[in-house]
């Protein structure tokens, strides 16, 4: 037995191998600019020039001061996050009870608009930019960190719609029914019983939307002009083309390490349950 078991082990070893070593090759493919961007942040720009690829002789701090402080990084982590938690409150208070209603009730048109929502994912944002543009030119919403956070959880909304219609869709009718029995409106079924139940799938929703938001780039260069109201993706790439001209090349890297912190942290802790959240919400979508 012990002699049949080893040699089934050895076959599925080896018939996963070349799986396994085509992702090993892709995680170092990922991973090594990654590190290797965080090394740099910690050289002076003189041992980046002299040699890109020696370890660094000791931990240039400063790198970090200096981006936050001369390339004005904190004020741009700081619109960052005003506009991604805005978004992100937006996005949830109005696909949340929009994908209750398109996944538990019937009416006319419900799979219309369903179906609606399902092809404007494919809709980016890029493609509607310059009759966005005019139209919140027309509207004196353009140069706003507040409307820019609606614009974002706008674009997002179709795909969080797709996303949380799965997971309500999966909630068996029998727990709406008892709580119609107990005298709940639509309104309390949501809040006291679907939410709870949907909880996996807003987190999941909300943090891709965090993702999504957090690196966004071409919306956030066209829609907002003050230098003090732009985000962090747009002050990377301002400070990027003053590099070209500069020498303080340890600033910069300091600065793609702290673009890339926020994403790198929230996925690493909550990947599990990202994971886990899209295939229940595909499988019952």
């Amino acid at each position: 037995m012990n002699i049949n078991k080893k040699r089934t082990n050895t076959v599925i070893f080896l018939r996963n191998l070349p799986v396994r070593l085509i992702l090993i090759v892709y995680s170092v493919i990922v991973g090594y600019p990654l590190i290797w961007t965080v090394v740099m942040s910690f050289k002076t720009s003189r041992e980046i020039l002299t040699d890109p690829w020696k370890l660094p002789s000791g931990f240039a701090v400063e790198n970090y001061i200096n981006a936050f402080t001369k390339a004005k990084m904190a004020d741009y982590f700081f619109n960052s996050v005003a506009v991604v938690i805005a978004a992100t409150i937006v996005l949830v208070l109005i696909a949340v009870p929009a994908a209750y209603v398109l996944a538990r009730f019937r009416f006319r048109g419900g799979k219309l608009i369903l179906n609606v929502y399902m092809t404007c994912i494919f809709v980016q944002g890029t493609y509607l930019m310059i009759p966005l543009f005019l139209e919140m030119m027309n509207f004196h919403m353009l140069n706003n960190r507040w409307w820019l956070a609606v614009v974002y959880a706008v674009m997002n909304f179709p795909f969080t719609i797709f996303l949380l219609n799965g997971f309500m869709s999966s909630i068996p009718k029998e727990y709406e029914e008892a709580a119609k029995v107990d005298g709940c409106t639509p309104l309390q079924t949501m809040i006291r019983v679907m939410l709870p139940m949907a909880k996996p799938g807003i987190m999941t929703a909300v943090m891709l939307a965090f993702m999504s938001f957090w690196n966004e780039y071409p919306l956030a260069l066209i829609l907002v002009q003050d230098d003090e109201k732009k985000t962090l993706p747009i002050g990377l790439a301002n400070l990027f083309e003053v590099q070209k001209f500069a020498t303080d090349w340890g600033a910069l890297f300091a600065a793609l390490v702290i673009v890339l912190i926020p994403t790198t942290v929230v996925y690493s802790l909550m990947h599990k349950k990202l994971t886990s959240g899209l295939s229940v919400g595909g499988l019952k979508g």
